[in-house]
């Protein structure tokens, strides 16, 4: 079923309010800087505007939107890998009300999941929002058994980076 463009327009503000601290999220771990953090955001939200008229109910909203996020940041990372200028983003992308220690903390676990790659990156996101295994599967395209052993070896490389 068509929907005419303020229908499209409200669906939007909808989706991308609801979900924002998701895209977000996922935006902040590949970005290298708030430049490309918002370049990355830009683009999600491009991705979902684009494709929310053929969103078709197969999954779960959040599960298409997260495959969306996850496949735009590691698409434009990858074209924009050859501009590898880094600088430091900011602190806080989130507006928490914690302790220095836990934000110190947040931060440095942030830190070591930036050094995995693109694959385990995006594993260990959608485990720490408690993304069941079989959603993370059909996010990935990987199976159940699948996201198990690879988000065990991508939490022994954390760990090993942690202790080294």
């Amino acid at each position: 079923m068509k929907v005419n463009e303020a229908q499209k327009r409200e669906q939007f503000e909808q989706c991308t309010a609801q979900y924002s601290t998701l895209i977000n999220k996922i935006c902040y771990m590949y970005a290298s800087d708030m430049d490309n953090f918002n370049d990355l955001r830009q683009e999600v939200l491009i991705n979902v505007w684009q494709g929310l008229e053929g969103f078709e109910n197969r999954s779960k909203l959040s599960t298409w939107i997260y495959r969306v996020s996850l496949n735009t940041c590691i698409s434009y990372t990858n074209k924009e890998r050859k501009h590898s200028a880094h600088d430091e983003l900011s602190d806080n992308i989130y507006s928490f009300d914690d302790s220095q220690e836990h934000m110190r903390q947040l931060k440095e676990m942030y830190q070591l999941i930036d050094r995995l790659n693109r694959l385990d990156k995006a594993l260990i996101l959608l485990w720490l929002d408690e993304v069941p295994y079989e959603e993370i599967g059909s996010i990935m395209g990987i199976s159940r058994n699948n996201v198990a052993s690879r988000l065990r070896r991508a939490k022994e490389k954390l760990t090993l980076m942690a202790n080294s």
